[in-house]
């Protein structure tokens, strides 16, 4: 009797999850169909343009003060927001569908910066944000 090797079924089976995996990336999304949301639970609609702050945002939040300005160009000449908590830089990072992330909520993303700056001051438990500040190679 011929029986098929554990090889060959584990090329077999590789192969049958690469198809449908490159059928799902082909496959048209229903534009009725509600976006997928994040882990914060905010809806993150892939394509999305980044939502950049127009003018500057300054607020109090859980006691810190959070203020938002659009600084010069960052990747590709883009404008970026500049994040402040309490006077000290808050790096944050645009994803690829919109979203942002921050160095304190690194695996959590938000819709936009003034959220991503509220879920870092609750973060913190009422620390301060130390500066990010790389530090040079030593030979």
């Amino acid at each position: 009797m011929n029986m098929i090797t554990r090889r060959q079924a584990l090329g077999l089976s590789a192969g049958v999850a690469a198809a449908l995996g490159l059928a799902a990336c082909s496959s048209k999304k229903d534009p009725a169909a509600a976006p997928a949301a994040g882990p914060s639970g905010a809806a993150a609609a892939s394509g999305a343009p980044m939502s950049i702050p127009t003018g500057t945002i300054d607020e109090t939040f859980e006691g810190h003060r959070i203020q938002i300005t659009v600084g010069p160009g960052g990747h590709h000449g883009m404008p970026m927001p500049v994040v402040k908590i309490d006077g000290n830089d808050l790096h944050i990072m645009p994803n690829a569908d919109g979203t942002w992330v921050t160095v304190v909520n690194h695996y959590e993303t938000f819709p936009d910066p003034i959220s991503a700056a509220r879920a870092a001051v609750r973060e913190l438990q009422g620390a301060d944000l130390v500066p990010f500040v790389a530090k040079e190679a030593k030979l």
